[in-house]
């Protein structure tokens, strides 16, 4: 499968969004929204694990055992 990155000004980025999703031949179309939103969920998941460790029902390993494991 080959793949294109499409550079676009604000005002036709939603346009072209809609016009490539109508297209049969385009399987699968990834926006800097769905990494934005990936990367944001990323960062609430770990700071719900900081909340559960600093209530204590978390542990963890230390940072030299974790060091000394790479």
């Amino acid at each position: 499968m080959r793949y294109a990155t499409v550079y676009t000004t604000e005002e036709e980025y939603s346009h072209f969004l809609e016009l490539a999703k109508n297209l049969y031949y385009v399987k699968k179309i990834e926006t800097d929204e769905d990494n934005r939103y990936s990367v944001l969920d990323n960062i609430k998941a770990g700071l719900e694990e900081v909340r559960i460790f600093q209530k204590g029902k978390l542990k963890t390993t230390p940072a030299k055992d974790f060091l000394n494991e790479l």
